[in-house]
């Protein structure tokens, strides 16, 4: 078995944290729009405001929204990433306001990802 590094250790407690914060915070869903320079220059704004929209119109108090920075992929801006508890993460790009209410309703309320806007599924951020 190969030794493990400090980034190793250091991907497994974040890892471990984001899953156990997924949880334990009584959300099934986690929902990030990622509203770095780039992302609000590409409407990411926007984009929120539908979701908060959705969110308040499904009177559901298991979802957690959240905003991170930018993950480096300027030209796949607007980025959202969805975790579903115990599923992988999907992260859709391109995406607009109708792209996230179409999102919320299918993916985030039904489970049916919505692979015709997903830039990548899966990471070391899946739950």
């Amino acid at each position: 078995m190969p030794k493990l590094k400090l980034d190793d250790l250091k991907k497994i407690k974040e890892q471990v944290l984001k899953d156990t914060s997924l949880r334990t915070g009584g959300a099934t869903a986690k929902v990030t729009v990622h509203m770095g320079t780039c992302g609000i220059a590409s409407g990411a704004r926007q984009v929120m405001d539908a979701l908060m929209d959705e969110v308040s119109q499904s009177d559901r108090q298991d979802i957690a929204v959240t905003t991170s920075g930018c993950i480096g992929l300027c030209s796949e801006e607007p980025i959202v990433t969805v975790e579903l508890l115990n599923e992988e993460a999907i992260r859709y790009h391109f995406v607009d306001p109708n792209k996230m209410r179409q999102i919320f309703k299918r993916h985030i309320l039904e489970g049916e990802v919505q692979d015709e806007f997903v830039m990548a599924k899966g990471s070391e951020h899946s739950n």
